[in-house]
């Protein structure tokens, strides 16, 4: 018999976080269940971009129509929902003998993590176009767009966020130098927002975990760790597992 995936409380905690009902610890332990399951890291995206799409027909037609929840999960799978450069990519955690951990394998592009939920939170357009041109496959007008954009910015946040999709752009390309560049950057900037700093140090680890610099991963994900936020708990995990490594 194959056994069901159902998981009633873990589809609560989901619906709670999507909403913004958890806590920043209920969040991170949340984090790390879905990290370990494929199958309800894909549930809670369908669930965000569920409420995002209701979110904007509410807003745009207050009286309009709220269709059943099943039609909804239809559409979004089909819908062309507008991408989010920064999620928490889905990493390779083995169960069996002794911990070990990979980079992850593609930087998402569809929405982005912190405790008070899924929310947008890419203001600028330039960074919305250029991700739209990567999912489209025109990897380098996006990146050829970011790059010309940084030059014309000295805004510590904006040159951030310019910064990180510009970086995960070259990371899902295999461009693993040109993403340390930018991803180095992200952590350069003085007073930015701490997520937008975590991620920084979060995919810049991941970066040099894939061309097996460890000493300079695991130093990335420490930073992470020590940022105490949203990345801090699956951080620690590859802190941890790195450190056995590295200390051979």
């Amino acid at each position: 018999m194959i056994e069901s995936k159902v998981n009633k409380e873990l589809e609560r905690k989901i619906d709670l976080y999507v909403n913004g009902k958890l806590n920043a610890e209920q969040a991170d332990e949340l984090w790390a269940e879905l990290i370990q399951d494929d199958y309800y890291l894909d549930y809670m995206k369908s669930v965000a971009n569920v409420k995002a799409i209701l979110d904007h027909k509410k807003a745009a037609q207050p009286s309009a129509k709220i269709y059943s929840f099943q039609k909804v999960v239809r559409y979004a799978a089909a819908a062309a929902v507008i991408l989010i450069a920064g999620v928490i990519g889905v990493m390779n955690i083995s169960t069996s003998g002794d911990l070990s951990v990979s980079p992850v394998d593609q930087i998402g592009l569809e929405i982005m993590r912190d405790a008070r939920g899924v929310s947008e939170t890419v203001t600028s357009d330039v960074i919305r176009q250029a991700i739209r041109l990567a999912t489209d496959g025109e990897v380098e007008e996006a990146i050829s767009l970011l790059e010309t954009e940084l030059e014309n910015t000295d805004d510590p946040q904006l040159t951030a966020e310019i910064a990180l999709s510009l970086g995960s752009i070259q990371y899902n390309n295999g461009n693993y130098s040109s993403s340390i560049e930018s991803f180095e950057m992200v952590i350069a900037q003085n007073d930015i927002e701490i997520l937008t700093l975590e991620k920084g140090y979060w995919f810049l680890g991941n970066t040099y975990f894939q061309l097996d610099r460890l000493d300079e991963a695991e130093e990335a994900f420490q930073k992470a760790y020590e940022l105490n936020g949203a990345y801090s708990r699956v951080a620690k995990t590859y802190v941890d597992a790195l450190a056995s490594v590295v200390s051979r």
